[in-house]
């Protein structure tokens, strides 16, 4: 787990040290434990460290003949692609056997990788650099065209704090951002700042793209004629393996414990594979009425014999906090789930270095209830996700959002291959658009800020190949998703009560900024990122009825979006301030 950047110019062109450092230390907080550099003619490669596997001789770059490879996040099975390919490895980094695959097999050298990874790799032979993402985008990594050449990093920030690209919004990103609370595909919200897709590879050379490769995270084909019994049997195989390798580690580790059936799986998994208790960490809230589920998880870690640690996350905390939490979110997603994952991160911190948590398991099993609309036919009541938007009908806006929806209709149509069933379409558009770029990126940001790696067993080839062609019928039953997934816990996991409803996991912002809404309103109101899509008197009418969900929502937005243009627009830092501070600063 690490920060990486490069530029890979124009021939004749040398890269600037100055600039490089600038990159360097834009992501240091992604690798406190180190920092490494190469510069070789026209290309640079930098890398900050995050020291979880090999921590003696682990550092980067990594060199193998005429390549150099710096890499961010963790091949899982590095042993065994280092084993069955009889590589000579110099280290004992995860991230050397890609670096020797690269040397064997080109642009096809990831496809045999498992893990959560963002690679580049410099070939001076061939004179040019290849960039892969894996394929479920757990690990992000953004280019820009800069200097006459390209430059790549793992944060958008790292690009505009090095002076690559400035930081305009694009309109259209904008009005998603507002609508759905993530942006879409590969552009992101900054003009001139692309996401690398997950699954791609690509190849530059002399400051251009050569070659874009896609290695997808899904398998092809319809659902597979397969019974209950074979596809416990065939799950618990793939889900063992998948937390075994995810447990890989040269530090301690631990897991995030919410009530949920994704993260109790997790625990179940993870305790039966372990002889010491795993250690768990669950976030509650100061509101009355709010989702707390720290007294449930206590009992799910009683069950499995794990220590048991909860963070309370306060109200007085959030607005301490709030200024820092946003602005670790440079690729924007307005997820409330910032929240208690940030703090739980903290609190993590003092204990392990890595966390694994169920992130993935609702996209994978069938989980969410927006599915169970997608699998009816219009007449019957079924219909396509996200076609409401947060502000529809609310009157806030100067103007009505446009376009914010041809992103996820343009996912729609590539997730619908032929074959696939309607619940599969839609699970294959989360795993496309929404996992990347809200939850990973979410999961992401929130725990590099505190040096610690969040891994996400349930995202893995093997389990997506054991679970995604299931029937529908395994996956949904009796007005209920993860079917499969609660059959499993009942027999290995019982505590977990797998088959009572489903309970979505919220946080008591909207009590919060009504609360707060007579001083709150005003501030976000007066914002000039606000100012200028908002009608001032009516935002501070939205915040005072913010108790309302919709309203509390979109007021969330709205205060989310004060925030992050504070930070990654007008360039002004958090230094401490609370949120009131902040907002009122001039």
């Amino acid at each position: 787990m690490c920060g990486i950047a490069g530029l890979i110019l124009k021939p004749g062109h040398v890269p600037d040290a100055a600039l490089l450092q600038r990159l360097t230390a834009a992501l240091a907080h992604r690798g406190p434990d180190g920092a490494g550099h190469h510069v070789a003619a026209n290309v640079a490669l930098a890398h900050t460290r995050l020291a979880i596997i090999d921590l003696a001789t682990g550092d980067q770059p990594l060199f193998a003949g005429p390549a150099a490879l710096v890499g961010n996040g963790e091949i899982y099975n590095y042993r065994e692609l280092r084993d069955e390919n009889a590589l000579v490895c110099a280290t004992g980094s995860d991230c050397e056997p890609p670096l020797h695959l690269f040397r064997r097999d080109g642009m096809a050298f990831a496809e045999g990788l498992r893990g959560m990874y963002a690679l580049a790799i410099h070939d001076r032979a061939a004179r040019q650099v290849v960039l892969a993402r894996d394929p479920f985008g757990i690990k992000p990594l953004y280019t820009a065209e800069a200097m006459g050449g390209i430059a790549f990093a793992s944060e958008p920030q790292a690009l505009i704090a090095a002076g690559l690209v400035a930081p305009r919004l694009r309109a259209e990103a904008r009005n998603e951002l507002l609508q759905m609370q993530f942006t879409t595909g590969a552009e992101t919200i900054f003009e001139g700042i692309h996401r690398v897709l997950p699954g791609e590879t690509i190849a530059i050379a002399e400051g251009r793209v050569l070659e874009r490769r896609l290695r997808p995270a899904l398998p092809e084909g319809g659902p597979e004629a397969i019974g209950e019994a074979e596809a416990l049997a065939r799950f618990d195989a793939a889900f063992q393996d998948s937390v075994a390798l995810h447990q890989r580690s040269d530090v301690p580790y631990g897991m995030f414990l919410s009530g949920g059936t994704d993260s109790a799986a997790v625990l179940a998994m993870m305790a039966r594979l372990n002889t010491a208790p795993v250690t768990a960490f669950t976030a509650g809230f100061d509101v009355k009425g709010a989702a707390d589920e720290r007294e449930r998880a206590a009992g799910l870690a009683r069950a499995a014999g794990a220590r048991h640690r909860t963070v309370m996350v306060g109200e007085a905390d959030v607005w301490r906090h709030l200024p820092e939490i946003v602005a670790g979110m440079d690729d924007p997603a307005a997820d409330y789930a910032i929240i208690p994952t940030w703090f739980l991160a903290r609190r993590a911190r003092q204990e392990v270095k890595v966390v694994l948590s169920g992130e993935g398991g609702d996209e994978i099993l069938g989980g969410y209830g927006r599915y169970r609309a997608a699998m009816r036919p219009w007449w019957l009541g079924g219909k396509a996700p996200r076609t409401r938007g947060a502000f529809d009908r609310l009157d806030v806006l100067r103007r009505p959002p446009t376009g914010w929806r041809d992103g996820i209709a343009a996912a729609e149509a590539a997730a619908a291959l032929p074959g696939r069933s309607r619940l599969m379409a839609a699970q294959a558009l989360d795993i496309a658009d929404w996992l990347p770029n809200d939850l990973l990126l979410k999961l992401d940001r929130c725990l590099m800020a505190h040096g610690v790696e969040g891994r996400t067993p349930f995202l893995d080839p093997g389990v997506a190949e054991a679970c995604f062609r299931l029937p529908d019928g395994l996956k949904v039953r009796k007005g209920a998703g993860k079917w499969l997934l609660r059959e499993w816990l009942a027999r290995h996991f019982p505590a977990a009560k797998p088959h009572r409803p489903k309970q979505g996991f919220t946080v008591p912002v909207g009590a919060w900024i009504a609360g707060a809404a007579e001083r709150l309103g005003p501030l976000v109101a007066a914002q000039p990122g606000v100012e200028e899509i908002a009608r001032p008197e009516k935002v501070v009418a939205l915040f005072r009825a913010a108790a309302g969900k919709r309203e509390g929502f979109a007021a969330w937005h709205l205060l989310f979006h004060a925030l992050w243009h504070r930070r990654h627009v007008e360039g002004i830092v958090p230094r401490g301030e609370d949120t009131f501070e902040y907002l009122a600063a001039r």
